[in-house]
């Protein structure tokens, strides 16, 4: 796959580059590889070897950034991923059950995208919703006091939005 932003996409990196000094492009990377991921959908490696050069940074800059942030992808998602938390308040009010009924609802493990390419589950540390636990990520939207009813219905909303938008 070859990898190259837009002039836009481009435009916006040198933009903010310019925000800080020569040789502290790296302040940049987080923005840069969320860019990418959009552009993309996942970060493979020519990606994010692309956003090192963008930057002049090694590309084992790039890669310990983008490994080390639950929020990139560094294999192929499916078009929903569910994030769900699994920090100390999310386990004691249950996401552990609420990971393993996802498990077994959607028939994939922790890290895993479903056959037709619709869902991914993941755990990540704490989202800082504690006081709504146990609670996911999903995109730019938290999903908030899980029950499995309450996962049956996010799953039901996901397949008919699907379907509306094909």
């Amino acid at each position: 796959m070859s990898v190259q932003f837009s002039q836009e996409k481009l435009d916006k990196v040198n933009e903010l580059k310019s925000h800080y000094p020569e040789g502290k492009h790296k302040s940049a990377l987080i923005e840069v590889l969320h860019m990418a991921q959009e552009e993309y959908g996942w970060l493979d490696v020519n990606t994010m070897d692309y956003v090192a050069s963008l930057l002049n940074l090694q590309p084992i800059e790039v890669y310990e950034v983008a490994s080390f942030y639950t929020m990139f992808n560094l294999t192929p998602v499916g078009k929903y991923t569910f994030e769900v938390c699994q920090t100390g308040p999310c386990m004691l009010r249950g996401s552990d059950q609420i990971i393993d009924y996802i498990k077994k609802k959607l028939d994939i493990g922790v890290g895993e995208t479903t056959k037709d390419g619709m869902f991914t589950l993941k755990t990540v540390e704490c989202l800082g919703a504690c006081g709504y636990a146990p609670m996911m990520q999903m995109g730019k939207y938290y999903k908030e006091h899980l029950t499995p009813e309450r996962i049956d219905q996010i799953v039901e909303e996901c397949r008919k939005n699907s379907e509306r938008n094909n």
